[in-house]
Order: C-alpha cells, then sequence, then structure tokens
C-alpha cells in the first residue's frame, strides 16, 4: 500500500508556560490518505481548529508553540520548516478554508486579485493569464458572471458567495490537501449543503485530499470517509463514517448523535444533549477528561487516563466502559 499523504504523529501544541499553559493539542495521531475526506469532530474548544493551524503552521507565536511531535506531509516533517520553506507548500501544496471568509478575504482588495496572487506567486505565470485561470475558477464553483465579479470587493457578496470565493482560492494552485475548517459556519441550511456538496465534487473530480472540521456530526454523515472525533485536546475515537454510525463506542460520540435532529426519529422527540461544559483545557480532570459528563462513568474512569485501544483493526476508541480487544 502507498504511503498516507499526511501522517501527523503524537501532536501536541500548547498555549503559554507554567501553571496558566493549555495544552490545546494532546498527544494526537492520524493520517490522511491520497484523495481521502477526513472529518474532525468535537465541541468548540476541543482542539479541531488548533490541529488545523498547527499542520499549516500558522500558530500565533507566541504563545501558541508545537510542544512534540511530527506531521509529515508528502515525506517533509513540516514542524522542522522554517517559514520560508513553509511558504512554497502554504497555499500551494497545501490550502485551508477558513471558518469566517468576511475576515479571511482582505476587504481592500478585488477577489480577483486575492484568487490570482497565489497562482502568480506559486505557479510563475503572468498576471494576465492568472486572472483568466482566477475567471476559470470562479465558474468552476459556480459564481454567476464570473468575469465582472472579478473587479468586485469581498462585501458586494452573500455569505455562501464568499465562501465559494474561498474554495476557489483553496483550488487556485491544485493542492493536494484541502482543510476546511467549519466551512458553512454562518451560513444558512440550503448554502450550507451547496458549499459543502461543492467542495466533495471538486476535490473527487482532482483527487485533492480534504480534512474537513466540523462540530456537526450530521455533516459528516454524507461527505466524509473516516471520522477523528476530538475530546478535551485528544482523539477518543476513530473510525470509516459508516462504522461510526453503525457502532458508536465512545459515551461522548453516542452523546454528539443524540443531539442531532433525525427525520427517521417519531415528530416532537426531545433532542438529548450532553450535560455539563466542556473541560478546561488548563485543569483536565484526573483520569479520562469526559468523566464529569459521562452517564456511564465508572471509578477507573476517574483515576487512569484511557488511550486509543482497539475495537477492530480500523476502529479505536479511549474508554474503559466500551468494548475493546
Amino acid at each position: 500500500m502507498s504511503k498516507p499523504l499526511l501522517q501527523v504523529r503524537n501532536l501536541t501544541t500548547r498555549f503559554g508556560d507554567g501553571l496558566g499553559a493549555i495544552t490545546a493539542v494532546n498527544n494526537i495521531s492520524f493520517n490522511v490518505d491520497v484523495g481521502e475526506t477526513l472529518a474532525i469532530v468535537g465541541e468548540s474548544g476541543s482542539g479541531k481548529s488548533v490541529t488545523a493551524l498547527s499542520i499549516m503552521q500558522l500558530l500565533p507565536d507566541p504563545p501558541g508553540r508545537i510542544m512534540a511531535g511530527e506531521i509529515v506531509f508528502d515525506g517533509t516533517d513540516l514542524a522542522k520548516l522554517k517559514e520560508e520553506e513553509m511558504r512554497t507548500i502554504r497555499g500551494n501544496q497545501i490550502s485551508m478554508i477558513f471558518q469566517e471568509p468576511m475576515t479571511s478575504l482582505n476587504p481592500s482588495l478585488t477577489i480577483g486579485l486575492q484568487i490570482a496572487e497565489p497562482i502568480n506567486l506559486h505557479k510563475k505565470l503572468p498576471w494576465q493569464k492568472a486572472y483568466d485561470k482566477a475567471e476559470e475558477l470562479l465558474n468552476r464553483v459556480r459564481m454567476p458572471d464570473a468575469r465582472s465579479r472579478l473587479s468586485a470587493h469581498p462585501y458586494q457578496f452573500s455569505g455562501g458567495m464568499r465562501q465559494r470565493i474561498m474554495i476557489a482560492m483553496a483550488l487556485a494552485c491544485q493542492p493536494r490537501l484541502i482543510i476546511a475548517d467549519e466551512p458553512t459556519t454562518a451560513l444558512d441550511v440550503t448554502v450550507q449543503a451547496q458549499v459543502l456538496e461543492l467542495l466533495k465534487e471538486l476535490t473527487r473530480e482532482t483527487g485533492t485530499a480534504l480534512i474537513l472540521i466540523t462540530h456537526d456530526l450530521g455533516v459528516v454523515a454524507r461527505y466524509a470517509d473516516r471520522v477523528c472525533v476530538m475530546y478535551g485536546g485528544k482523539i477518543i475515537e476513530t473510525a470509516s463514517a459508516l462504522d461510526l454510525y453503525a457502532r458508536p463506542m465512545h459515551p461522548y460520540t453516542r452523546g454528539l448523535m443524540a443531539s442531532i435532529p433525525r427525520l427517521d426519529e417519531p415528530a416532537g422527540r426531545r433532542l438529548v444533549p450532553i450535560k455539563g461544559q466542556p473541560p478546561n483545557l488548563s485543569q483536565l480532570p484526573v483520569g479520562c477528561s469526559f468523566n464529569p459528563r459521562c452517564s456511564e462513568v465508572v471509578d477507573r474512569c476517574r483515576h487512569d487516563t484511557p488511550e486509543l485501544m482497539k475495537f477492530d483493526d480500523k476502529h479505536l476508541h479511549a474508554c474503559w466502559v466500551a468494548p475493546h480487544v
């Protein structure tokens, strides 16, 4: 079998020092294969976005630092690269779609310039050809009247259209990996579906791998091949999307699923929220970090920290109560 495109090994990312230090990502490992869509799921504060920023080497330093681990992309450890070297990869071989396109796009520059600039920089195309490519990309993401839109500014677009522009920018240099950090935040349900369908279709056409970061397990069911569930800075369950929905093992994963509205449930059924609040990352509970909120907690959960254990060869979970081999 070919090697994974991206291998994250024992990654630990921390903010600050001393007693107030926050370990936002705590010793996590995962792979992304060529052309695969991996979803990283969890509540706000679970470490999803910090994982993405660590891969892209976009952590604000100080206070954020990668304390340990490897981020091996196509045989190169990104964590060891200098900023000048990382710039040749960022936006070229790995692209990122951020949560809020209005704050990610430069309000003073036209969208044509913002899409054409990475093409000119990385692919060394003359500006006119870069603009032609930008028009082609806007057509590809189904932007109406693409040529005239090149001279428009971000404020002239709706949220859904701005997200299409971000997708066009991410595809500009034909990257091998796209990281989409909650790309449908603040969009209405219909536009969410359009954006996600477009993103999945384009990555399938180009063979680009995709890391989809979301808190919505409903999104994962349709668009992901494999899923990592994060809680308290750790991966607490990982499996194929089909297997995770058929046999969720960790109580936290089951809690996330129980809180999602379902069309196959009786009308009037009440959603079951997960009680309590996500943990304070600077003062995690002893043992399993989910134990204060878990309805299945046993004494061992309050003392021993579980690591990922096998349920089967492709389904792992970190839970003392769930079955494992």
